[in-house]
């Protein structure tokens, strides 16, 4: 199978489900229903339309009830489309809701082996990846117990062990690992890389937008059930944190005056980034420890970064913050002024930013200062203005939010100071100790 090769079509996909009103009318429309409809017409799915090559990692996106979860089903076989039509090439492994093809009843050794079955294993090919399985799912005796007696944790430890030890084709992941704790969620993703370098496809639900950033290059966003877009991953979660400040933007446009004369100005800035616009970042500008214009920094320089701000509607509780990735997409830090207060909080200081009210028509400027830790490498910042009515982020507004509100380069120098990786530990050697021969 070349990397060129196709392993999933899915072509023009639609699904229907009927939505009864009462149970009595379910019998009803069977009995009658060929004069009569006795249900609801509900379509999760409509017009889907994608491929994906050999070792590709693709991600879906969307919010609840986009649909998200009913195509995996379809793409794996436990529910047939309405119209249109899947095509798989090689063996798939499905990890969709938690305990999903287990027997509850069934011990962990035999719900293996049922489940290598039923993947197209031998007793023999199962036998050989036992032990595999058994060591990354670590549920010590509990492999022997009813699968029943397991935690949620346990439960999508084997299901992840079994479904990525079998060698798959496609690996079909649906928000499950989310149920794991931090190491074994970080062996997953070991062993996701180590499947992809294989070659192995993979297929990503998650709502984590990072882990998507890092882990996938291609994304499909589904919207109401239908394909609303499809590209580089980076687009694709851009366009999905501007859908679902959606609701907010609606009503902030219902907030403004009829005929005033900023409307339209604030609605045509909603293009460049999301946020309901109650107050807007104008931009972002990087600069040295002298306050002069700066893309290029080593490791040890300051940077600064003034973030310009305008608020349309008198209000307090505001946060300006700052987010710093790298080419790859990595979040390498986030924090803002709502951080300095929590500090300044905790020392029993007061001038807190948050407390300050800006009335409408303020401009305002907040500049952060930092020591360039960072590795070589290409590094943007993302700008926001937030409302955050507690000072623990529970309850927070996005009332603007740009990417690449601006860039800097950072170059490490190779004859004076250089570390590898994406920040500087400042690791120094403290001691040497020796043993005579």
């Amino acid at each position: 199978m070349s990397s060129d090769e196709v392993v999933l079509r899915v072509r023009h996909v639609s699904k229907r489900f009927e939505i009864y009103d009462k149970p009595r009318h379910r019998l009803q429309q069977m009995m009658f229903g060929r004069w009569r409809t006795y249900y609801r017409e509900f379509w999760a799915l409509r017009d889907i339309d994608f491929e994906v090559r050999k070792g590709e990692c693709v991600g879906i996106i969307g919010r609840n009830g986009a649909g998200k979860s009913t195509l995996l089903q379809i793409v794996t076989g436990t529910l047939q489309p309405t119209e249109g039509s899947v095509e798989t090439h090689g063996r798939i492994a499905a990890l969709l809701e938690l305990g999903s093809g287990f027997n509850p009843e069934f011990t962990g050794r035999e719900n293996v082996y049922m489940n290598a079955a039923i993947l197209g294993l031998t007793k023999a090919e199962t036998d050989a990846k036992y032990d595999d399985i058994v060591a990354f799912a670590d549920i010590g005796e509990f492999i022997d117990q009813p699968v029943k007696t397991y935690s949620s944790g346990m439960m999508v430890r084997l299901a992840f062990a079994v479904n990525a030890f079998v060698d798959p084709d496609i690996l079909i992941v649906d928000e499950a690992l989310a149920v794991g704790d931090a190491l074994f969620q970080k062996r997953c993703f070991n062993r996701i890389n180590d499947l992809i370098s294989n070659g192995t496809t993979l297929l990503f639900v998650t709502h984590d937008m990072e882990i998507m950033r890092t882990l996938t290059r291609r994304a499909i966003l589904l919207k109401n059930g239908e394909q609303y877009r499809t590209g580089p991953s980076n687009e694709i979660l851009l366009e999905y944190r501007t859908l679902i400040q959606q609701e907010e933007e609606a009503m902030a446009r219902r907030n403004l005056k009829p005929g005033a004369a900023s409307n339209q100005a604030l609605t045509n800035k909603l293009d460049k980034g999301f946020g309901n616009m109650k107050a807007e970042v104008l931009g972002a500008e990087v600069m040295n420890a002298s306050g002069e214009p700066c893309a290029y920094f080593a490791p040890g320089d300051r940077i600064r970064i003034r973030v310009n701000v305008a608020v349309h509607e008198t209000m307090e509780h505001l946060n300006v913050n700052i987010r710093i990735r790298n080419k790859e997409g990595l979040k390498l830090y986030s924090a803002g002024t709502l951080n300095d207060d929590i500090a300044k909080r905790a020392r029993g200081e007061g001038g807190l930013f948050r407390d300050r009210v800006f009335a409408a028509g303020t401009k305002f400027s907040v500049t952060f200062e930092l020591e360039c830790n960072l590795g070589s490498n290409f590094y943007e910042i993302q700008a926001s203005i937030l409302q955050e009515d507690r000072m623990d982020f529970t309850q927070e507004t996005t009332l603007h939010w740009i990417d690449e509100a601006a860039f800097f380069h950072v170059q490490a120098h190779l004859d004076t100071y250089f570390f590898g990786g994406c920040a500087d530990l400042k690791m120094h050697v403290k001691t040497l100790e020796t043993e005579e021969a």
